[in-house]
């Protein structure tokens, strides 16, 4: 019944940008190090709150811990799970968990049992127009969403191709609203349109399933 803590507790973690202060000291901190380094100015962070964060996150093996053998305080570090959680990294899945842990993204798997009765859409239940509906009105929640689309890297994998075979022209297309905010790619052009009406010519299509 508590699987969603994890992956709320793992959201947190990113807001806090844990993996950043830790990453920032070139190696293992204490608990205390890490609460000094997330503070507005204003108000001491609850350091018991961060110690039950990074508990459930150790033993999700997100982080790792080491016991020094003096008594001295624990110390926490980065491990191959938690770089990926580091902020402006190239290969980071923030984005992602940041939008799929969006209090907008969670409500609709409250009408998944709905769905099986009438069939539709659960986030059209939820709110009474689609995700893209949503996305094409709302700029905040558009670049959420098209930032966390974004790990997905397929304008990356496009522009990858191109670069092992320059013969070859890339194009990513999407939604108008979301190639507005794409990255831009050498070799890889975005067109924004509809798939429902037409789509760019080509060789060849690569097709990406939302997560």
């Amino acid at each position: 019944m508590f699987s969603f803590a994890d992956s709320i507790t793992l959201k947190s973690a990113v807001e806090l940008r844990i993996a950043n202060i830790i990453h920032s000291h070139d190696g293992p901190i204490t608990l205390s190090q890490i609460a000094s380094c997330i503070t507005d100015g204003l108000t001491s962070p609850d350091i018991t709150t961060i110690a039950r964060i990074m508990r459930l996150l150790i033993r999700r093996k997100i982080f790792i811990i080491h016991h020094p053998l003096d008594g001295r305080d624990f110390l926490f570090d980065l491990n191959n799970s938690s770089r990926w959680l580091l902020h402006d990294s190239e290969q980071t899945l923030t984005p992602i968990v940041l939008m799929e842990n969006h209090p907008w993204q969670i409500a609709p798997w409250h009408y998944f049992s709905q769905c099986v009765k009438e069939c539709g859409i659960a986030f059209k239940k939820a709110y009474g127009y689609e995700i893209w509906d949503l996305a094409s009105g709302n700029p905040y929640f558009n670049k959420l969403f098209n930032d966390g689309i974004a790990c997905s890297r397929i304008g990356g994998l496009i522009s990858d191709i191109v670069k092992a075979y320059p013969h070859i022209k890339g194009v990513n297309f999407d939604l108008p609203h979301g190639v507005s905010t794409t990255p831009t790619y050498n070799g890889v052009s975005h067109i924004g349109g509809d798939m429902f009406h037409a789509i760019p010519n080509g060789d060849a299509v690569i097709m990406k399933v939302l997560p």
